[in-house]
């Protein structure tokens, strides 16, 4: 009874780390000077250096852990799953980053925005610096899982397939013990770095008009989605939706998809059904990297502000039409962690809109105030992917490959 308690879940926690973090946060910002805040912030900073390495570590095995075994079980359909799967994630970031832009166009006009960012603190650095390398980066550990479970199963090769078993087992024991109980340490500590910075206090007001129609315009593609993948699969999209409030809160607390993979696993098998095990530990971790709608289209809102309010002109349809089309493709191969999205896609932003450092300095700056909420976004629209992928399966005769129940 004591184990299923509210109060021990993992939603608790992350709700409980949040708030702490901010509390801490507020209160270092106004005892600011002391001897005993800064000792204090050094080890805010030095443990979240830590827990940081120590997640994003572990985010290739994870890769690796579940989508090659999830691949090998498809066997002779694992190409036309991956290609599904690709469309999906590019259909849904360029519908978004197009649904971003004609709001851009249509509200834009009407509002007077001057945006003023100065006034943050600065944290002390790092004390101790254990940097952990990854085996390899994270697209790396995507196109190594793919490669191998692709080659895996045209080949039937029963032995490889036998130790990414294995291998999936050891992760998931890996994600349960180490992983979940160390992301309330992160988020915990992000959230008093940027109480203490001011970022909550300072920065958010300064666009809060334009982050609110942003998070409103995450909640009706999120609608959409789902909505698409109820009629789609003809099934419930509320079976999904309902259980991932802690990935959600999650991505609000880490700023990443990837860092956030292990509690969207968990949300998505407790989805079962409507969600198949096979396509969850198939979909999840692909969408996790290549998915990214809810940063898309905060990317291209805030572009479009950004030239009013800099250049005092709106970027031409025609630009944007290619700056969204673009994007979707840099989307696929951003890497899933803050702010993942902006820095691949700086190219587009100064080559097709033409943004000096100033402006690219302000996306920056903006895309970083509410980088969580669309990360939060792009991991619950990976659950409607897979629910589509689901409805694809079963449609096209894929059979069910039976997983176990992997996350216990």
């Amino acid at each position: 009874m004591k184990k299923n308690s509210f109060f021990s879940s993992l939603p608790f926690k992350l709700i409980v780390s949040l708030v702490l973090g901010i509390v801490i946060g507020l209160f270092l910002n106004s005892h600011d000077g002391s001897a005993v805040t800064h000792g204090i912030l050094n080890v805010v900073v030095t443990v979240k250096f830590i827990a940081g390495q120590f997640i994003s570590f572990c985010v290739p095995l994870i890769i690796i852990g579940f989508i090659a075994p999830s691949i090998t079980r498809l066997g002779k359909n694992a190409s036309i799953m991956l290609i599904v799967a690709l469309c999906l994630a590019y259909v849904s970031s360029i519908m978004a980053a197009f649904t971003a832009t004609a709001a851009g166009f249509a509200i834009l006009p009407h509002l007077a925005l001057s945006p003023e960012v100065d006034g943050l603190k600065e944290l002390p650095p790092v004390v101790f610096e254990l940097t952990i390398p990854q085996i390899m980066p994270v697209m790396s550990a995507l196109f190594f899982s793919v490669l191998v479970g692709l080659a895996a199963a045209w080949n039937q090769a029963k032995t490889v397939t036998a130790v990414l078993e294995e291998f999936q087992k050891i992760v998931l024991s890996i994600v349960t013990k180490f992983v979940i109980p160390v992301l309330p340490l992160l988020i915990g500590t992000t959230f008093i770095t940027l109480a203490y910075e001011g970022s909550i206090t300072k920065q958010l007001p300064i666009f809060l008009i334009i982050i609110v129609i942003v998070l409103i315009g995450h909640y009706i593609w999120l609608a959409l989605l789902y909505g698409i993948a109820g009629a789609y699969s003809g099934k419930n999209p509320l079976g999904v939706l309902k259980n991932y409030g802690p990935a959600y809160l999650t991505a609000v607390g880490t700023m990443s998809s990837a860092a956030t993979l292990s509690v969207a696993l968990e949300c998505a098998k407790k989805s079962e059904p409507p969600l198949r095990d096979d396509m969850v530990s198939f979909g999840i971790p692909l969408f996790a990297n290549i998915h990214l709608c809810g940063s898309v289209m905060t990317e291209t809102f805030f572009v479009i502000a950004v030239s009013k309010m800099l250049y005092g002109t709106f970027p031409s349809p025609a630009k944007m039409l290619l700056f969204c089309l673009l994007l979707g493709v840099f989307a696929i191969g951003a890497p899933g962690v803050p702010g993942g999205t902006v820095m691949a896609s700086l190219g587009l932003i100064t080559g097709i809109l033409g943004f000096d450092e100033t402006g690219t300095a302000l996306i920056l700056t903006i895309f970083a105030l509410q980088d969580s909420f669309g990360t939060a976004c792009n991991v619950t629209g990976d659950g409607a992917l897979t629910l589509i992928l689901t409805g694809f399966a079963e449609k096209h005769g894929i059979k069910s490959a039976d997983l176990g129940d992997v996350l216990g």
